[in-house]
């Protein structure tokens, strides 16, 4: 009986933890684009600009990006967390910016406030014909 017990408090507390865990990532992210246009003088290459709007406790799923976008991203306002490949998770607040190689992955994004939103324009650079910038990760 006892075991019984233990089982039933275990599978309940797997249970939360599971729709919670699953709750954290789902997308609440706004993506407008902003901007696009050939580069003339590097042929085959666009900049493309997207703004990323984070409602508070807002998150984007984790992704890959393209693998020829090469991306700066700079927050508009509020606080971003963001984890890129094997990098730490760190919070960027508004004026504040970092950059992502070719094919990153991107496994954390989102707003780092959970009564403030949070805006972001990432601007990539891009192979023109590349019409993926991201992709969910499995």
């Amino acid at each position: 009986m006892i075991m019984r017990s233990i089982l039933t408090v275990f599978l309940a507390t797997a249970s939360i933890c599971t729709i919670a865990g699953s709750a954290t990532y789902k997308p609440s992210d706004v993506v407008k684009q902003n901007f696009e246009q050939a580069i003339p003088n590097l042929p085959g290459k666009s900049l493309v600009a997207v703004e990323v709007e984070y409602p508070p406790g807002g998150s984007s799923l984790p992704h890959a990006h393209a693998k020829s976008a090469f991306i700066y991203a700079y927050v508009i306002s509020g606080a971003i967390e963001s984890k890129v490949n094997d990098g730490d998770v760190r919070v960027y607040r508004t004026g504040e910016s970092w950059s992502e190689p070719p094919g990153a992955n991107h496994s954390v994004s989102r707003n780092a406030s959970k009564t403030k939103p949070a805006k972001l324009l990432a601007v990539f650079i891009v192979d023109s014909n590349d019409r993926e910038l991201t992709t969910p990760l499995k």
